[in-house]
């Protein structure tokens, strides 16, 4: 079922601030998955996420990579994936997502590619126009699974 919220986005610095107050509230094993048409934030929000967690300013996008690690300041791991090229979720398999489901923060973009192989426990945020069009900013779409389910007005 989940628990929802919206937030508005009126610009990229407000999207990377949304992505640093989230950070605040992630722990290993929580996976947020994002998706919206490109363009719409998403690897803004994580790069955000990943600046606050392991102090990399400029991480790539993992577009051709698929997957990119980063060791968080606090400990832990935190994984960044785009699942954009990914054709079949038996592609996933190779990748080690669900172990690190298991022990990392994950970040997914283009989480759709998952197909049956989403955890339970997880945050999804959709970033869209806001009603004005693009100028008008974005807004994200906060639903909580899980052990989220009641943390979502957290962020």
């Amino acid at each position: 079922m989940g628990t929802t919220r919206t937030a508005r986005l009126d610009d990229l610095d407000a999207t990377r601030r949304f992505g640093a107050r989230l950070a605040q509230t992630l722990d290993a094993r929580d996976v947020i998955l994002l998706s919206g048409d490109l363009g719409m934030g998403k690897t803004t929000l994580a790069r955000a996420i990943i600046a606050k967690l392991c102090g990399v300013e400029d991480a790539p996008s993992p577009t051709y990579t698929l997957i990119q690690t980063y060791d968080c300041l606090a400990g832990g791991e935190l994984w960044h994936a785009d699942l954009y090229r990914i054709e079949e979720p038996s592609e996933l398999d190779e990748l080690g997502l669900d172990e690190a489901f298991d022990t990392a923060i994950c970040l997914i973009e283009w989480p759709d590619r998952l197909g049956s192989n989403l955890p339970p426990d997880r945050i999804e945020i959709e970033l869209a126009a806001a009603s004005g069009g693009l100028e008008s900013g974005r807004e994200a779409r906060i639903t909580g699974y899980g052990r989220w389910e009641d943390k979502v007005e957290q962020i």
